[in-house]
């Protein structure tokens, strides 16, 4: 699935262009037990309550992909009779209208979704006509595939907040009733999946809201595909094994691990032509592993052993380099950077001007000196026991014998005698 195929979908979560068709449930309370069920016609809805359940609907297809929609392959094994493959295949078949199918994946959520509290199952029903494009992404009047699928959203149901309000029966302010309220989805799945504009019956769409947990149960014992960690979690398990790579102080940790991620950052490269799918074809490799955590200062025996951890905790699967970047932290970290590369620079240009200063007052002190005396004279030390004065003539004179090629700076004008 791709931002494309996304957008595709949400625009049938539209009053305009809505063709769901049917809609299930079945609300079950803090016991597991089912306290609801319902099965109705979606598009004989009350308005208001069709507007609510459509939102529903379009908000279990939200988030980024990869991150809180992850792509999951069913395994040969389920797509055989009695598989559970199979099974999605027949509940959309049945179009929501076979009571026994639905008992079925309501009894599968309730028995291994783990979650405390009240939750409503929702499935939606629905086909539509896939318009077909021409290569360069034109619509074509006709269509070219219809695109029957299930929807699925799991919506945890809690209590509204306390508070005051009107009493309109007693005419008064008072506690406010407290209502059990539907929220968003928490999970969800689409069967078959979308891809590339096409029903994928061999793979489905798993939804997660909270990307920091996948809910790995309800992909293996629910839809029966191999559990895939969104890229939240990737991040997560990566850098725990580089933090404990080196050690137990945070601070050093902290500063190593942005390191490694600066090495990751400069693997990827940037520019226009660089598409999402581009980005997240480049995958993590042993030696770019090694590569980032030799240069933070870590013996390149060690880096193999944390590769080999790295590789044992990914197995077949791993990540794409650009879901191992913390941007924020890295951006955190540059702007720390230059703040103390121009406290440095302040610091070098506070020590200039000290110098500056002290050459002026120097300056300025032999100028008074110039002032006082009729004549001063500056000569290195070695010299100075050497300068005599003797009278010719009448007149005296001070004597500083000078060797051959000698510079005299006369007055600021450099010459030699």
């Amino acid at each position: 699935m791709n931002k494309r195929d996304v957008l595709e979908l949400k625009k049938r979560f539209k009053k305009e262009s809505c063709t769901i068709r049917r809609m299930a449930g079945c609300y079950v309370d803090a016991n597991r037990e089912k306290v609801l069920k319902l099965n109705e016609t979606f598009l004989n809805l009350d308005e208001e309550e069709f507007y609510k359940f459509l939102e529903i609907a379009k908000k279990t297809m939200a988030g980024t992909i990869g991150n809180n929609i992850l792509e999951l392959d069913f395994p040969l094994d389920e797509e055989a009779p009695g598989g559970k493959q199979q099974y999605l295949y027949g509940l959309r078949a049945s179009g929501l209208e076979n009571e026994e199918l639905l008992d079925r994946l309501y009894d599968l959520i309730i028995e291994n979704y783990q979650y405390v509290g009240n939750y409503l199952i929702l499935i939606f029903h629905d086909s539509y006509d896939i318009i077909s494009r021409t290569s360069d992404k034109m619509k074509l009047d006709e269509s070219e595939e219809v695109f029957e699928y299930l929807l699925c959203a799991i919506c945890p149901v809690a209590l509204s907040k306390p508070g005051l309000g009107y009493r309109r029966d007693e005419n008064r302010i008072g506690a406010r009733i407290r209502d059990w309220v539907v929220g968003v989805p928490d999970l969800g799945f689409l069967f078959p999946a979308f891809t590339d504009g096409s029903a994928d019956i061999h793979k489905v769409d798993y939804f997660v809201r909270d990307a920091k947990d996948s809910h790995p149960e309800f992909a293996t014992d629910i839809l029966g595909c191999g559990a895939k960690r969104t890229a939240t979690e990737q991040k997560q398990v990566f850098h725990a094994i580089v933090k404990k790579a080196f050690g137990n102080d945070e601070e050093v940790s902290e500063k190593a691990l942005l390191g490694v991620q600066e090495v990751l950052s400069e693997k990827i490269e940037t520019g226009e032509e660089m598409t999402d799918a581009m980005v997240a074809s480049i995958i993590l490799t042993d030696d770019v592993i090694e590569e980032a955590l030799v240069e933070q200062g870590m013996d390149s025996v060690v880096a193999k052993q944390v590769t080999e951890a790295v590789k044992e905790s990914f197995g077949d699967e791993m990540p794409p380099v650009a879901n191992l970047i913390d941007e924020k932290a890295l951006a955190a970290n540059e702007k720390v950077k230059k703040e103390q590369e121009l406290v440095k620079e302040v610091s070098t240009l506070k020590t200039e001007i000290i110098e500056k200063d002290k050459q002026i007052s120097e300056a300025a002190a032999y100028i008074e000196e110039i002032k006082t005396y009729d004549v001063v004279v500056r000569v290195k030390p070695d010299k100075a026991s050497k300068i005599k004065s003797q009278m010719v003539g009448e007149q005296k004179y001070l004597m500083i014998p000078m060797d051959e090629n000698e510079h005299i700076n006369l007055n600021g004008v450099n010459t030699q005698v």
